[in-house]
């Protein structure tokens, strides 16, 4: 092969490669879980700014985690975010699927955060969750079952070196 035809092969793969990357970019946008969080409640000790941002950009990141583990029957997309009680949930939720040949996914979601109590000493903060989102459960590349839910969590998170983790999260019918 000449150089010029090289030249041109690395050209053309080097468009396909970014034109990949931005779809992909695109894709993760728009199935990106939607997080809100609303502090003026909380109590006894107001939650400081930079502590929202981190609440809601780790909330988000756990969900978006959690559709990526269940789609997958995996929990290498977990990624640390779960701990205790939480980590129990997701882990025993993606066996389970592995168990029956399922899985399932999440898009279009939608959580209104409420922080409800933060302790004293940052160490742990309460949040109730209203989220809403399309739930699909698939047998193989088959939909054999689609729901829009609205579902109320009662979360609690602790903050680690360099984040903050769930390490309870349970469904309740109101709060």
């Amino acid at each position: 092969m000449n150089a010029c035809v090289i030249r041109h092969r690395l050209k053309l793969n080097a468009s396909v490669f970014i034109v990949f990357i931005f779809t992909c970019a695109l894709f993760a946008a728009d199935n990106a879980p939607q997080v809100t969080l609303d502090a003026g409640k909380a109590s006894p000790r107001s939650v400081e700014p930079l502590t929202q941002r981190a609440i809601v950009r780790d909330y988000k990141f756990a969900w978006g985690n959690i559709d990526s583990a269940l789609a997958t029957n995996s929990t290498g997309p977990l990624n640390g975010l779960f701990a205790g009680a939480a980590d129990d949930w997701v882990k025993e939720a993606v066996a389970g699927q592995r168990r029956t040949g399922l899985s399932s996914r999440y898009s279009n979601q939608n959580h209104k955060l409420e922080a409800v109590f933060y302790a004293p000493a940052g160490d742990v903060i309460e949040l109730h969750d209203t989220a809403e989102y399309d739930f699909e459960i698939r047998d193989g590349g088959k939909a054999i079952h689609n729901e829009h839910a609205t579902v109320h969590y009662i979360v609690l998170m602790t903050p680690t070196a360099d984040r903050w983790v769930i390490r309870q999260i349970q469904a309740v019918p109101q709060f």
